[in-house]
């Protein structure tokens, strides 16, 4: 059984850092793409990030700020999140899928963790 399991959220003033890091298990995720998405209040999930065959993916509005990172040994991804911003409070999930990491629709990503709450204060 697939598991995904989310650390690191809180509470973070603005121009902030907080790393996020989530743990897969229940299979190997070696050819697996793993990656983030995040929902505010009363807004759609939104595509964050994600790593996939060495490369790695990144929604507009966070490229520069976001860093993916994952360790195939442990099976584990991270976001690195600086410069934050009030916009940037959401739940954060972290996400898998046996195939191509480039995509942005939530239904194309299998398995989902419970996510965590990332609140950025202004």
């Amino acid at each position: 059984q697939v598991q995904l399991v989310e650390s690191g959220g809180g509470l973070v003033q603005a121009g902030g850092s907080r790393r996020l890091s989530c743990a897969a298990s229940g299979r190997t995720f070696s050819g697996y793409a793993l990656g983030w998405f995040r929902q505010a209040p009363g807004k759609e999930r939104e595509f964050v990030a994600a790593s996939w065959s060495g490369r790695t993916y990144y929604t507009d509005s966070v490229e520069g700020r976001f860093t993916i990172s994952r360790d195939l040994a442990r099976d584990t991804v991270s976001l690195q999140m600086n410069s934050l911003k009030p916009e940037d409070t959401a739940v954060y999930f972290c996400v898998a899928a046996l195939s191509d990491g480039s995509s942005r629709r939530p239904g194309f990503w299998a398995y989902w963790g419970q996510g965590t709450q990332v609140t950025v204060s202004a």
